[in-house]
């Protein structure tokens, strides 16, 4: 009896080194972290250590790409590649899957290059005070465009302002709705607003992710309406309509009243967080991103 009871102990090792030889891991899935405008890998380093401290051993990735002034001056679709082969990159490295999150502009570009991977492995996009559905409000963080929002689209529905600076390609002025469908080459497209050949294939690529976790709150200050982190955007009259009332959603353009009925939307409206703080914030992360990193 007593040979018996040493043994197990030692069995118990000897499983555990076989297991750990052949390649099975225990750990987290790795975490891409896509930023914002105007920012860099630094900037998103609080959000980094915060997952790290969490759960340790984490592989987190933060692609060091148009960076800074750049992230205004390239337009999305052309950023679109080089993030794409950064995250492939790291969707080869796990089969189980990977979590992605996106701040601010980076979330739009995340929603892009999920409609646009194939082969992606993404299992939770959290989409981290994203502008959705476009923006319409404030632009004196941004150089090149008129102060007054009524103005924007005469520089953003043109070839120039599409070609040359990223906030232009979600620029959404409800007041020129048939300029914003013809001009911008973007948002318009992503959403299945316009003809768009790949449509489908867009979708149900989007559509291959499990949880779609949208985070945005009143006090964010820069993203406008706020609601658009929500994928809620203004009317005509600029009153705020909600994601289910929103044609994308009604029509499921691309996916989104799928992911709503599948039970795979979460949405967290946060109060007193300003817009470059959301990936500081420990409470955020406690409450709203954290508990989605499997």
């Amino acid at each position: 009896m007593g040979q018996n009871s040493a043994a197990i102990p030692i069995l118990s090792v000897v499983f555990l080194l076989v297991i750990m030889s052949s390649g099975f891991s225990t750990g987290y899935m790795p975490v891409v972290i896509v930023h914002g405008i105007f920012d860099s890998s630094v900037q998103m380093q609080d959000l980094n250590d915060m997952i790290t401290k969490a759960h340790p051993g984490t592989n987190v990735t933060i692609p060091d790409l148009f960076t800074d002034a750049e992230s205004l001056i390239v337009p999305l679709w052309s950023q679109l590649p080089k993030f794409r082969d950064a995250i492939e990159k790291v969707m080869a490295t796990s089969g189980d899957g990977i979590n992605l999150i996106c701040y601010s502009q980076g979330g739009i570009l995340c929603r892009a290059l999920l409609a646009n991977m194939t082969n992606h492995n993404v299992i939770n996009f959290i989409s981290l005070s994203s502008p959705q559905l476009g923006q319409f409000g404030d632009t004196s963080y941004v150089p090149f465009l008129p102060q007054l929002k009524e103005d924007v689209y005469k520089v953003c529905y043109t070839q120039t302002g599409q070609d040359h600076i990223s906030v232009c390609n979600y620029w959404n002025d409800p007041h020129h709705k048939k300029e914003y469908l013809a001009e911008n080459v973007f948002l318009p497209v992503l959403n299945n607003e316009t003809f768009n050949s790949q449509s489908k294939v867009w979708k149900d690529n989007f559509l291959k992710i499990k949880k779609l976790i949208l985070i945005g709150g009143p006090d964010d200050g820069v993203i406008t309406p706020w609601q658009s982190s929500h994928f809620g955007f203004y009317n005509e009259n600029e009153d705020v309509i909600e994601m289910h009332k929103q044609e994308v959603f009604l029509r499921d353009s691309f996916g989104l009243q799928t992911l709503y009925n599948r039970g795979a939307i979460k949405m967290y409206n946060i109060s007193g967080v300003e817009h470059t703080k959301w990936h500081g914030n420990q409470t955020v992360f406690d409450c709203c991103i954290e508990p989605y990193l499997t």
